[in-house]
């Protein structure tokens, strides 16, 4: 074998969305783009908003002198402090320039924290589901991932999460809103999360940290806001990227902040500076840096998004498919109307609807459908999901369980 034996069973293990978006280009070639209803990837479907084109435009046609050269590997000082301005703000704390670094999205920033915090062998909880990278990202730096069980309502059981930590307990990774169900952790789960971590680090003098993992943050709807990480844990870092709220997952640019009343910040922000430098990513993107500097809480509009989470929905509810209902991110994710969440999919795509299997994020028995896609796709799928639903009515001889 030419690779590893490690990396080939990595591979394996989270090949779903890679198959799905294979099979998609497959079906497209076969039946046309308007007939095939992709729903694997989470790839933005709105443009950036028109401030950023502006700065673009204005950077292209007056550059600044030595705009694309080395700066310090944290980040332009002025881009960190328009990060820092916006979640002192939200946080309610001194958050300051020095307490942020820019990154290559926010899974450059999971890597870089993870590698500053963890020693082998330390432990790291996640809760399923979740975005699957994350087992990847742990053991990149010789971690070991720790699934701890959400309830129904796939918020965090906090009786779970008091059982499940231990002596080798480094960190907790929250996403919220989440990837795949849309869910938004309340503030009274942050503070009752704090509660016990509080009680831990009394009793042992053990930091655990939550690393609050927030692409997601501004696509919100219904009037929900996310409560700030930073202002409920004392303990709390923040990986984020401006690949959803601004749509441009191309251009990797994020950042990460830790919180001012975390113990000795500022040698951890030593640490965690070097480890952007040492893995490689070096700083973030020049370019993006100076482009989104302006553009801190400005997102882009997420009426489209509500619409087609909403158009879905209630179709899919209708059929009686059984889901909590998301109040942001931009997924959908449902309970498989057949035990085997895999073969549900494999029945999907005969209807050329391709979906990933709730497996794909540790929640076996559910299934994810992004609608990140253009609305008439979505209108366009409705006659193909309630076809598919009538042929499971049909070979189970009812509608639903």
């Amino acid at each position: 074998m030419n690779i590893s034996q490690k990396i080939a069973s990595s591979l394996e293990g989270a090949s779903f969305i890679r198959k799905m978006f294979e099979e998609g280009e497959r079906l497209r070639a076969i039946h046309g783009a308007d007939r095939v209803y992709d729903f694997s990837l989470g790839n933005p479907s709105e443009e950036p908003p028109a401030a950023f084109h502006a700065q673009l435009k204005k950077l292209a046609c007056d550059p600044v002198p030595g705009m694309h050269r080395y700066m310090p590997n944290a980040g332009y000082a002025e881009t960190r402090a328009a990060v820092a301005l916006v979640l002192a703000r939200e946080a309610g704390l001194p958050v300051e320039p020095e307490h942020v670094v820019m990154t290559c999205g926010a899974g450059g920033a999971l890597n870089v924290i993870l590698k500053a915090i963890l020693d082998p062998g330390q432990e790291v909880i996640v809760l399923p589901p979740y975005f699957m990278e994350y087992r990847f990202y742990v053991d990149n730096h010789g971690g070991v991932i720790r699934e701890v069980p959400t309830g129904d309502d796939f918020l965090p059981d906090l009786a779970a999460l008091a059982g499940a930590i231990n002596e080798k307990t480094r960190a907790i990774i929250l996403n919220s809103p989440n990837n795949p169900t849309g869910v938004v952790y309340p503030a009274a789960v942050l503070d009752a999360l704090q509660q016990l971590l509080g009680d831990r680090e009394t009793a042992t003098g053990q930091t655990i940290y939550v690393i609050s993992d927030e692409p997601y943050a501004k696509l919100v709807y219904d009037g929900v806001t996310v409560p700030p990480v930073l202002r409920h844990i004392k303990n709390a870092l923040v990986a984020t990227s401006h690949s959803k709220d601004l749509g441009l997952p191309g251009e990797r640019i994020g950042y990460l902040a830790a919180s001012p009343r975390i113990e000795s910040v500022d040698v951890l922000m030593q640490a965690l500076i070097f480890c952007n430098r040492t893995l490689g990513f070096v700083n973030a993107p020049a370019l993006m840096q100076r482009l989104v500097t302006p553009l801190q809480g400005q997102p882009v509009d997420v009426t489209p998004y509500r619409e087609k989470r909403d158009i879905l929905y209630d179709h899919l509810s209708a059929l009686g498919y059984e889901m909590v209902k998301p109040q942001g991110a931009f997924y959908l994710f449902p309970r498989s109307p057949i035990p085997d969440d895999l073969a549900f999919v494999a029945l999907a795509q005969k209807y050329n609807i391709l979906l990933v299997p709730g497996r794909g994020f540790g929640r076996p028995g559910y299934f994810r459908l992004s609608y990140s896609v253009p609305k008439q796709i979505v209108l366009n799928s409705l006659p193909a999901f309630t076809a598919l639903t009538n042929e499971l009515a049909g070979l189970d001889g009812k509608t639903r369980r």
